[in-house]
């Protein structure tokens, strides 16, 4: 039987709406008319109250809502000596038309290093106010590669991908490890890349970008794995494969086949955190793949929608799904956080607690209290 706690029967990815005076006052921080303690001070508030929400309504991991972040990747990855934001992906999507936005590129333009811890200041935070089990979600390393690729990193500084790639694995097992003595145990990697690779645009762009869409999966679980194959036995790792998640829209679309093998038993994670809200994910014959000693959570209830699911539906998608593998070894969350970024998706915040709340109830309903 996989390891369950955590992940937990009712989970979840991470983002919340951030409330509005949250917002206001980031802006006036970025407009330099408050200081960055007092914009912590009323982060801190609205953490708090968040934290109390999450475990009023049944949640046993628990996330600052990434309240401290506007973007899910960016705030975390430009922390890292080396790495640069500019540019924009091309979508498979309307987005651009829609929102006027497309996920932002990384380049590496000098020796990537680890100057400085990332998260942990905002762990301890949230750990001393939690009951249950603080998670923290952080960027997958893959993040820094896949949407420039070979041609976004500075040839000076890396002549040789491997060195690249190496540094790159090193930067995270510094941040993981300052984390775990900080006492954390939970941690959730948001990658969008290996679920873009599932995308047939997306892997055509990869082409163009001079890389091998078959050969990316193999070279990212590696990647992963030099990042956490020496964490501790009480350490739990799992990996959040998103299609893009903007004010409700996407960016990519393709079920899992195309990587589902190499995701599955290459990759060496605790647990899956897999969108499954609607078509755009396919269907659940990839989890076919799925070894006995690994964790599914299947993110059945949308956060790009404001309607609420009917939980008979979800419990009989999850019955479909335990067709491929046990249902011992799955659990039950959103398809996505709820705000990604710092806009929000087109939803309302009576709509994501009813949501959530949702998916505590139903996983109840199907394991009971385990």
């Amino acid at each position: 039987m996989s390891k369950i706690n955590p992940p937990f029967r009712a989970d979840h990815v991470g983002s919340l709406l951030r409330p509005q005076e949250l917002l206001t006052v980031r802006q006036r921080f970025h407009d330099k008319e408050i200081s960055k303690d007092e914009l912590r001070e009323v982060e801190d508030r609205h953490i708090a109250e968040a934290i109390k929400k999450q475990e009023a309504v049944g949640l046993q991991s628990i996330t600052d809502g990434e309240f401290r972040r506007a973007f899910f990747h960016l705030d975390f990855l430009e922390q890292l000596a080396g790495v640069t934001v500019e540019g924009s992906i091309e979508a498979s999507s309307d987005a651009q038309d829609k929102v006027g936005f497309t996920p932002p590129k990384l380049s590496v333009t000098g020796k990537l290093h680890h100057v400085k811890t990332i998260q942990v200041d905002d762990f301890t935070y949230l750990n001393a106010k939690v009951t249950q089990t603080p998670k923290v979600s952080i960027p997958s390393p893959t993040m820094v590669h896949f949407r420039g690729g070979r041609k976004a990193i500075d040839i000076e500084a890396y002549p040789d991908m491997e060195e690249f790639f190496e540094d790159l694995a090193q930067c995270y097992r510094d941040e993981i490890a300052a984390l775990y003595q900080a006492g954390c145990r939970y941690i959730q990697m948001d990658d969008t890349n290996l679920a873009y690779l599932c995308d047939p645009k997306m892997r055509a762009g990869a082409v163009a970008r001079g890389d091998d869409p078959n050969e990316l999966p193999h070279a990212y679980a590696e990647l992963i794995n030099a990042v956490i194959d020496d964490r501790p036995s009480d350490l739990t790792v799992g990996v959040h494969l998103c299609r893009g998640n903007f004010r409700s829209t996407w960016f990519a679309e393709g079920g899992y086949e195309p990587i589902a093998e190499v995701l599955f038993n290459e990759l060496n994670v605790d647990a899956y955190f897999l969108e499954y809200d609607d078509e755009r994910s396919g269907d659940f014959a990839p989890l076919r793949f799925v070894p006995e000693d690994k964790t599914v959570v299947l993110g059945l209830v949308t956060t790009k929608l404001p309607g609420l699911e009917s939980s008979r539906d979800l419990i009989q998608r999850v019955k479909e799904a335990g067709q491929y593998m046990p249902l011992e070894n799955m659990c039950l969350s959103p398809q996505c956080g709820f705000s990604s970024t710092v806009h929000g998706n087109e939803i309302s915040e009576d709509d994501q607690w009813a949501k959530l709340e949702l998916v505590v109830n139903t996983a109840r309903e199907i394991w009971g209290d385990r």
